[in-house]
């Protein structure tokens, strides 16, 4: 019998021998923008496997909600925060969350310990819910931007991400893209603290 998570954008299928995951509009992404479109929360591994070298976290800002006595469902802790993927210098990903704490071991790792979240599902040793939401490829400052909008969610923790890779040539280029020098004209990762323009589908807006 085969099971089937169809949420969002994206369809993921398997039964007990095979699996499928099928992307809308999947002929305007290349093979790895595909993987990193569908990424669960482990895009930061996914990046360092690509380029072969690691990738760090720069957290930008975090706003956290009132704690009160810890969280649970009837007293969530919210936070939204922005972070940078970064390779060397160069900045891979911008990711712009919207995060639900609902459980004290959540908050602990989130707010004490400064867990990134994909580090969070990691540690939990979870499979979180994954649905993919928007999508929208475009050109911005004469770099070709690709941006994701999706929810993860697992007992304790959910979280809305919106992540805005600045140049899709670095999937192309891999390690020459990385050792070009950074461009200075990209704005995608200024002037909007509270997140980026949503979009429906394919760079389409609502």
């Amino acid at each position: 019998m085969a099971a089937s998570d169809d949420k969002g954008l994206a369809r993921d299928t398997y039964t007990g021998a095979s699996t499928s995951i099928q992307i809308q509009h999947a002929e305007a992404f290349t093979g790895i923008e595909r993987i990193m479109l569908v990424a669960q929360g482990d895009l930061q591994r996914h990046l360092s496997a690509f380029f072969d070298r690691t990738i760090t976290i720069q957290c930008i800002y975090t706003k956290t909600g009132p704690r009160g006595s810890g969280a649970s469902l009837d007293s969530p802790i919210q936070q939204e925060r922005q972070v940078h993927l970064k390779c060397g210098n160069r900045i891979l990903c911008v990711a712009t969350s919207s995060v639900t704490v609902t459980s004290s071991e959540c908050e602990r790792l989130l707010l004490d310990e400064n867990f990134a979240l994909g580090q969070i599902f990691r540690h939990l040793r979870t499979y979180p819910e994954f649905a993919l939401l928007k999508v929208e490829a475009q050109l911005v400052n004469g770099l070709r931007e690709l941006r994701r909008i999706y929810q993860l969610e697992t007992e304790g923790i959910r979280c809305e991400i919106e992540e805005v890779f600045p140049d899709r040539d670095m999937f192309d280029m891999g390690d020459a893209w990385l050792n070009q020098d950074a461009r200075d004209n990209w704005s995608g990762i200024s002037g909007h603290p509270n997140g980026f323009p949503v979009v429906d589908g394919l760079g389409h807006s609502p």
